[in-house]
């Protein structure tokens, strides 16, 4: 069916690129954790170290996302329905530190984390101002979990026409099932999933002018 719809081709790069950390704190890494996958986690926390260290030197823009306790329940939305307390109160100090960007990753100064209170990491935040900002065009999304907040933050992505890459060791889920379905279901449609060493190998290639200065 998805070869007769035509459906998976390539959607390539474009001029400038950008990387989208979703929600990599140690609420979704650490078993000890409601929410956490060490095994899958682990491994995608590896990946995007590795895709920073080769990132951040030529001076591609990084953005992280999290997920903080919800004050009240208006603040907490259909989430107090669908998943009561997934995020923690705010008045307990484990929420918090279950909140925090593990230090293998850890922003630098100046690299936002946007506090965001719905899985796409566009919904009601400055992030596309902020690639409008950076002349980006190009998407590498990474982080936490793939059914969820990754999925939600691709589509958008898509949606907003930009061009979206995944790279498939940069990006985990609670479980396999979900994470290799919607993986499959992504590249169909509306990114490249493509191998870390392939991602790596393109940015080594570009252009540093064009990421020289402010924008």
């Amino acid at each position: 069916m998805y070869r007769k719809a035509n459906f998976g081709h390539p959607i390539g790069w474009g001029r400038k690129v950008s990387i989208v950390v979703v929600d990599m704190t140690r609420a979704f890494v650490e078993d000890g954790f409601a929410l956490g996958s060490a095994k899958m986690g682990q491994a995608a926390l590896r990946g995007i170290a590795r895709l920073l260290e080769v990132a951040r030197p030529i001076g591609i823009s990084v953005c992280f996302t999290k997920m903080v306790p919800f004050r009240n329940r208006t603040e907490a939305g259909r989430w107090y329905d669908s998943c009561p307390g997934i995020f923690g109160r705010p008045d307990d100090p484990a929420a918090h530190e279950s909140a925090a960007i593990p230090p293998e990753i850890a922003p630098r100064p100046d690299e936002p984390v946007i506090v965001k209170g719905k899985p796409s990491a566009f919904f009601g935040t400055q992030l596309r101002s902020m690639l409008t900002f950076h002349n980006v065009d190009t998407l590498i999304v990474t982080g936490m979990v793939t059914s969820g907040c990754v999925r939600a933050t691709v589509d958008d992505a898509f949606s907003y026409d930009y061009r979206v890459i995944i790279p498939e060791e940069c990006v985990a889920d609670r479980a396999e099932v979900p994470h290799r379905v919607n993986l499959f279901d992504m590249e169909m449609i509306s990114a490249d999933v493509v191998p870390l060493d392939a991602v790596l190998a393109h940015l080594r290639g570009l252009d540093r002018a064009v990421y020289a200065g402010a924008v």
